[in-house]
């Protein structure tokens, strides 16, 4: 992989670190707020950008309990 490969990977997978870690925080702290504690809650992540040919959608259902 070429230097400049290398570092775009970098930046990728910081920018999903970031993701990661502001979107847990989010959504402990809408669990924690909604006062829900029992049965799924549905979570969508929306990926897109205005510069390339991206849209990419996850869903998934999590288990409160």
């Amino acid at each position: 992989m070429s230097d400049d490969n290398e570092e775009f990977a970098n930046q990728i997978r910081k920018f999903l670190r970031e993701v990661g870690v502001t979107s847990q925080q989010q959504i402990e702290r809408a669990v924690g707020a909604s006062g829900k504690s029992a049965g799924k809650i549905k979570l969508k992540m929306h990926l897109s950008s205005p510069d390339i040919p991206l849209d990419h959608t996850v869903e998934r259902d999590l288990d409160l309990s």
